[in-house]
């Protein structure tokens, strides 16, 4: 087993630096791409199995945005495993995305079927060819695509027995600092959510976009003057308002503006951006590779979130992209485990802004993954995503 492990590390950790083409895939039966399989040029290889499971997470405070609160985050659970070695991935739904992420129950629904054919994958190496099989299998169901993506990844990074950001030619030591979100809510509790946290991070985000978004300044401003990036989640409607508001976060340190209107008012967000003291960045304008062109000259930058993305290897690409069209890029997260926070943390050092605090916002984490030191993210030496199971999860 080891001696082919090693013959698979030394054929493919090249071609899986620089990506693959993507393949030319034909119909199978009902108009579905086919399964390929390799066992002719491989020889009689193990078969991947695929496991999954729904797995509620427990927020430890209630968290609020511009448009609602919750104290759960529903998610599943995946599991790939081959020659002895398990991969691991999940599917975090945040509510107010279940049109663009999926439900539980339609993010099983898909699992079941890919659990039914990934068996006829010989070849877990072929990354581009099994995740373009599934990406076709169905509209939508973003974040079932990511759990298979990213328990893939981490399958292959084991079996190569080096993390991903070393795959990808990347420097763990130029990983920047996370931010840590503070939620909307009344000036005591937002005053002590800061104090909790401002002697632990480099920077902190702030969820606005409701009535109360300069008391909310003001109330953090009156324990700490860290860094602050702002997540306005589309909640400014009126551009010159929006504008104005940004001017005045300016002088109040802030560093960056995340998302300032309602991703259909792109003209309007232009107009904001070119005009904007601050780097302005994309995020529910924003799902896909596809979607970032068109979006150079509305934003100064892209946040990529696995979950909306598809996983790590389209991740990887928008980031490429971005820079080729010379916009700054960030990473994000959902409400998560540190499975999918150190998926995503492995694209972190290509990055101007990180926002990986999901992991930090449960009581019921699964995994023990990247870490954050002194505010800073700080990425396992572990091959694949970098994560093991906890022996008994934090309830």
């Amino acid at each position: 087993m080891s001696s082919r492990r090693e013959f698979l590390k030394t054929a493919t950790l090249a071609t899986l630096g620089v990506g693959l083409a993507r393949p030319t895939l034909w119909a199978g039966e009902h108009g579905r791409p086919a399964p390929f399989n390799i066992n002719s040029r491989i020889g009689a290889a193990p078969r991947m199995k695929l496991r999954f499971f729904p797995y509620e997470l427990k927020l430890k405070h209630v968290f609020t945005v511009a448009t609602y609160s919750r104290s759960t985050t529903p998610d599943v659970q995946v599991e790939i495993e081959y020659d002895g070695l398990t991969g691991y991935g999940e599917a975090s739904m945040p509510p107010y995305l279940q049109n663009e992420l999926g439900s539980v129950e339609s993010v099983c629904a898909f699992l079941q079927k890919a659990q039914e054919v990934i068996g006829q994958f010989a070849d877990p190496f072929q990354l581009e060819d099994i995740l373009a099989y599934f990406d076709a299998l169905s509209e939508g169901n973003a974040a079932a695509k990511a759990a298979i993506d990213i328990a893939l990844h981490d399958l292959v990074g084991k079996l190569l027995q080096a993390p991903w950001y070393r795959i990808w030619g990347l420097d763990r030591q130029k990983t920047p600092s996370t931010t840590f979100t503070i939620g909307i809510d009344t000036p005591d509790v937002v005053r002590a959510k800061t104090r909790e946290c401002a002697d632990r991070f480099n920077i902190l985000k702030v969820k606005l976009g409701r009535d109360n978004d300069k008391e909310m300044i003001e109330t953090i401003r009156s324990v700490t003057n860290l860094p602050i990036a702002i997540d306005a989640n589309q909640g400014w409607k009126d551009r010159q308002q929006a504008l104005d508001m940004i001017l005045w976060l300016k002088e109040k340190g802030i560093v960056m503006i995340e998302q300032p209107m309602p991703k259909t008012q792109l003209d309007d967000i232009a107009w904001v951006s070119e005009r904007s003291p601050l780097p302005v960045f994309a995020d529910e304008s924003v799902q896909r590779l596809k979607d970032v062109a068109a979006l150079k000259g509305v934003f100064t930058g892209i946040n990529i979130k696995l979950m909306k993305c598809t996983g790590m290897r389209e991740g990887w690409k928008m980031v490429q992209l971005a820079r080729a069209l010379g916009m700054k890029v960030m990473v994000g997260c959902m409400t998560e485990t540190s499975c999918a926070c150190s998926a995503a943390a492995q694209l972190s050092p290509a990055v101007d802004f990180a926002d990986l605090d999901g992991n930090l916002l449960i009581a019921n984490d699964r995994f023990q993954g990247m870490e954050v030191v002194k505010g800073k993210i700080t990425l396992p030496e572990r091959p694949g995503i970098g994560v093991v199971l906890n022996q008994q999860p934090t309830e």
